[in-house]
């Protein structure tokens, strides 16, 4: 069984989807995320050991090495892709109550902004990291985030923004956020922020990366 896992864990780090995927070369004709978690369950390793001795491990690994500029976003996201197709596998049993997500993370762009690959990026290496993410897109409302924070309650708040021009926008979404539900955490990323801004608006946490994100939801939520 560990062995199983640990191969899972390896073809998420490496990008390894399913059999006939040629990526990446050094495991071509290999099973892949695919078919183990497939097995995995088959076998009757319980959904939630598949996620966190399989995909977490495999997700957390990749986030460090990004971090580190040891790999780009390219490979990240084929990281991704092999998560999420484990977690097809998986998400039935998370509806059913059989295993159990750490808690909820609502991520968006803010209002005025539309570049979303740095939000998807995050959106992802959260929720291969054992979290349910509500995924509000691009030009985000304070409305928006409000809604969904009443619908999910205690799920910590993600603010993403690209340009300096929309970055504003987080001061307001983040005051407007803590007025409605007091107690909300608000996390901000993004190319033109950093930590002084983040303390500027009030918001909780500032990440310059994916994997700052999943540390920050572990130390409030998990």
């Amino acid at each position: 069984m560990n062995e199983l896992l640990n191969k899972l864990a390896e073809c998420i780090e490496f990008g390894k989807i399913n059999l006939a995927s040629p990526y990446p070369p050094q495991m071509k004709g290999q099973e892949g995320a695919d078919e183990i978690t497939r097995r995995a369950l088959e076998e009757g390793v319980l959904p939630q050991q598949i996620l966190t001795d399989g995909l977490m491990p495999g997700m957390e690994r990749i986030g460090l090495k990004f971090r580190e500029n040891k790999v780009f976003v390219p490979q990240v996201l084929m990281s991704a892709k092999a998560m999420s197709t484990a977690l097809v596998h998986l998400k039935p049993h998370f509806l059913s109550g059989a295993a159990k997500q750490k808690g909820t993370f609502i991520i968006g762009t803010v209002l005025g902004d539309l570049h979303d690959i740095g939000k998807n990026l995050v959106g992802m290496m959260v929720e291969g990291n054992g979290y349910k993410v509500v995924d509000l897109g691009t030009d985000v409302s304070s409305e928006k985030f409000i809604e969904a924070v009443k619908e999910n309650p205690e799920a910590v708040v993600g603010l993403s923004a690209l340009l300096t021009t929309t970055m504003v926008n987080m001061e307001k979404i983040t005051r407007e956020i803590k007025q409605a539900v007091p107690g909300t955490y608000v996390t901000i990323g993004g190319a033109p922020v950093n930590e002084d801004f983040c303390l500027k608006i009030g918001a909780d946490n500032y990440s310059p990366d994916p994997q700052g994100v999943v540390e920050y939801l572990n130390s409030k939520i998990a």
